[in-house]
């Protein structure tokens, strides 16, 4: 896909990820629109971009189901959407009896209801080949203890992707689905970071997500993992799950160390 003068709906802008993609994009002539829960920060973000004024800041404080329709009306009367990048996302690293009932409805909302009712209320704004990017996580397709819910709602966010792909296949609209491995933005804990450092875990800059989901959508590359060994990880635990439950068995008092001092942490 070529994306200049390309419409690109991204949400999740405020983020680590967001504001890579959103610089990425930009320099690509695409014309994005910034959406996320502060516009303040949306505002500065969109200054810093090339040709600000191509851009546009749309603030959806509460993802409700007003401001979701709002932003869908916007591409109507003649503009299109092109490109969808569902990148707004939220994890808690912790035991699932440490997560209380809010966590859990929060990263459930935030990683699987929102893109879905955003999906759904711009699915008939796409110009002919627009383009949905769902992004999802290594976590999606491989249980981590500490990330229970996390891997369950990216779970989710991978399957829709697989089967939305394929309910769309004769309409021209692509599903792309990218899954990231560890990332260094402000949604780690410092447990979280020393934890990747200690058990040797690769974490990428946001700018390197960036530029991979970039790549991605511009090659329509509908299915992408980061990391070559994650992905082997991946098909290992697909084929020989009790492989991994070993592998992991044996990392676990590490993961568990993290855990707690996480939990020490947030108690102070």
């Amino acid at each position: 896909m070529e994306l200049r003068n390309k419409n690109v709906v991204l949400t999740g802008a405020n983020g680590g990820i967001g504001q890579a993609l959103a610089l990425r994009l930009a320099a690509a002539g695409a014309c994005v629109w910034l959406v996320g829960r502060n516009h303040s920060e949306l505002e500065n973000l969109r200054h810093r971009m090339q040709d600000p004024d191509r851009h546009t800041v749309f603030a959806l404080f509460d993802y409700s189901d007003d401001e979701i329709l709002s932003l869908s009306s916007c591409f109507e009367g003649g503009r299109q959407l092109d490109v969808l990048i569902n990148n707004a996302g939220t994890s808690r690293f912790a035991q699932l009896e440490q997560q209380s009932f809010a966590d859990i409805r929060e990263q459930l909302r935030v990683n699987v209801e929102i893109p879905l009712i955003l999906t759904r209320a711009l699915i008939h704004q796409f110009s002919a080949g627009g383009t949905i990017v769902n992004v999802g996580s290594i976590l999606g397709e491989l249980g981590h203890p500490g990330y229970s819910i996390y891997c369950a709602s990216k779970a989710a966010l991978h399957r829709f992707s697989e089967a939305l792909g394929r309910e769309l296949a004769a309409t021209g609209v692509k599903v792309l689905y990218a899954a990231p491995r560890a990332t260094r933005t402000g949604l780690n804990s410092a447990a979280v970071n020393a934890m990747n450092a200690a058990l040797g875990n690769h974490s990428d800059t946001p700018e390197e997500v960036a530029r991979f989901i970039t790549d991605m959508l511009i090659q329509g590359r509908r299915r992408a993992r980061i990391g070559v060994m994650e992905g082997i990880f991946v098909r290992v635990n697909a084929l020989f799950p009790a492989l991994v439950d070993r592998a992991l068995l044996k990392k676990l008092p590490v993961i568990n160390r993290f855990l707690q001092s996480d939990a020490s942490a947030e108690i102070k």
